[in-house]
């Protein structure tokens, strides 16, 4: 694998995408609002993102799996998505995104928005019907560090050559392990720790900091 200039990793919910997939889905369960109040607090730093996640999918049980298309099309792209990757693209640079959401929308949209890797979670299925449970190992903030280290390795990119961008408290770790951390429409405590805050919600706006 040819070894690449730098490596960029955003966060996908709220970051690289406008929308919170897990109230996507909550919505086809009529439950968005509890959903919606568990993602915040989890956001925030309030409760653990694990602990949170488990609860907000247990509320998604029985929900068909015919519901990820309907999702798949309420997506958004952030504002300057294409823009930046393909900016990193056109710099030798990687796109990764690392994310407490889920494979079955992901592996959907990320290679339209010129993402060159990603990593998220799995629902458990029975049938087809979600089983309200995640399937494997969570995607938590240690995870999230884990997988920008370990595709910097693989890459052949110095810690001080990645980028991390996000903008919930499961976003810090990676951040600090980041040569950059960038808080992007974030809560609070992610930008009083981030290296830079970026306000308005246009990817196209972090261009310049590119290595």
């Amino acid at each position: 694998m040819t070894a690449a200039r730098f490596l960029v990793v955003l966060d996908a919910d709220s970051t690289l995408i406008r929308n919170e997939v897990i109230e996507l889905l909550a919505d086809e369960a009529g439950r968005r609002a509890e959903v919606q109040a568990a993602t915040e607090a989890a956001m925030r730093g309030e409760v653990d993102f694990a602990t949170s996640l488990r609860s907000r999918v247990d509320a998604l049980r029985g929900v068909p799996t015919a519901a990820f298309e309907r999702v798949r099309a309420r997506i958004e792209p952030t504002q300057g998505v294409h823009e930046l990757t393909a900016a990193v693209h056109e710099r030798g640079g990687v796109v990764g995104v690392v994310s407490g959401g889920f494979h079955e929308i992901l592996d959907h949209i990320a290679p339209g928005l010129g993402v060159d890797r990603w990593r998220a979670n799995r629902l458990l299925l029975e049938g087809d019907v979600l089983a309200g449970a995640v399937d494997g190992e969570i995607v938590d903030a240690d995870a999230k560090a884990a997988s920008l280290q370990s595709w910097a390795a693989e890459l052949g990119v110095a810690p001080h050559a990645t980028i991390a961008i996000g903008d919930g408290a499961n976003d810090l770790t990676m951040m600090a392990v980041a040569g950059l951390g960038i808080a992007f429409n974030a809560k609070p405590a992610v930008r009083a720790a981030a290296s830079l805050v970026v306000g308005p919600q246009d990817l196209s706006e972090i261009i310049p900091l590119l290595p």
